[in-house]
């Protein structure tokens, strides 16, 4: 097929209250070319600035923009997937009045069906994405080199035995809040209101501290961003939990308590989401996140840590199934345009 054929590339970008990112998806389902851009804030500005990176980075592939089969759009706020507005991204300068950001911006790229969706969501659904893809890619190289060399019958298949098991994951973003997009058996799980996967506002103490929500004590109050900032104030110039992992390595010991405390209360998250949903994988990301991978060392060790006193949670091998989201491409973009696909 060509890259004008069919029109199966898919566009997908990710708005947040700095930057757009957006990915072209070939065919396959491989990205093909990415972009960055400025976000210019106000309706107006949100709709022209997506509109233009839609452009952007269809060019970037060789591709028309008439051409897309879909774009797909991660924002924060409040969405309706269904009807495609947007409201509440102050972040954006989008405030109370409902924004029909599919509509407008279908009618900017000639038409091409748009979909709107919370930029969590397109996360969990990137991440599943891309993970799926480097599964694939690794068991067709396995099973080429046991036979010698060649293309093994099913090499396409994924795994071995059919299994999509890496779509079947959470996506916890470690960001200013705690919350956690679905991804089950492959498919988006958005629940009945949209509430799906906010465990930061799950009470873990009802003598915490309070919680913008109302309630008190919710674990976003201890494994976020925000979290780490109160207990361990940036002094350097450099982000809160770059100084507090520095500070722990070098032996601080007050830091390396902060750090386990902090470590705990992710670890605590990670426990809750598979032990209500049974996820494969459970993917940090968010800003903390972007620690790499002596976050996940110490997340790992606080679940074998509290596994020691359960043979329960022993079995569920809770360590075993976290994992970095990917760096080397913008999965939330990603998903947005696997959505777009969809859609």
């Amino acid at each position: 097929m060509g890259k004008n054929g069919m029109g199966r590339y898919t566009v997908g970008l990710d708005i947040g209250g700095t930057k757009i990112l957006g990915a072209l998806l070939d065919p396959e389902g491989e990205v093909v070319a990415t972009v960055r851009r400025s976000t210019v804030h106000g309706a107006e500005g949100l709709v022209s600035g997506a509109a233009e990176a839609v452009r952007d980075v269809a060019a970037s592939g060789g591709v028309e923009v008439t051409a897309l089969a879909g774009v797909g759009l991660g924002i924060p706020g409040i969405v309706d997937h269904r009807s495609g507005t947007v409201k509440h991204a102050v972040n954006l300068g989008v405030h109370d009045d409902e924004l029909p950001l599919a509509e407008l911006l279908s009618a900017r790229v000639g038409g091409v069906p748009v979909v709107v969706e919370n930029d969590l969501n397109v996360a969990a659904v990137g991440a599943a994405h891309v993970l799926e893809r480097a599964a694939d890619r690794a068991g067709r190289a396995e099973r080429a080199d046991r036979a010698g060399g060649g293309a093994a019958d099913g090499a396409a298949d994924g795994a071995a035995d059919g299994s999509r098991e890496h779509e079947d994951l959470a996506f916890l973003a470690l960001g200013t809040g705690l919350a956690s997009g679905l991804v089950l058996d492959g498919e988006l799980r958005r629940g009945a209101s949209g509430a799906a996967g906010e465990i930061g506002h799950i009470p873990v103490d009802p003598l915490g501290p309070e919680c913008p929500c109302g309630q008190r004590g919710c674990l976003e109050r201890f494994a976020s961003g925000k979290a780490l900032e109160a207990a361990w104030p940036a002094r350097h110039g450099k982000p809160s939990p770059v100084e507090l992992f520095e500070a722990a390595r070098a032996g601080d010991q007050e830091a390396v308590v902060v750090r386990d405390r902090f470590a705990d209360a992710v670890a605590s998250a990670v426990r809750l989401l598979v032990l209500t949903t049974d996820v494969r994988h459970v993917v940090l990301g968010g800003g903390v996140a972007q620690l790499g991978t002596e976050l996940l060392d110490v997340v790992q060790d606080a679940l074998r840590e509290q596994a020691k006193v359960s043979a329960f949670l022993g079995s569920l091998r809770l360590a075993e199934r976290v994992r970095l989201a990917p760096t080397h491409v913008p999965v939330a973009a990603v998903g947005a345009a696997v959505l777009g696909r969809r859609g």
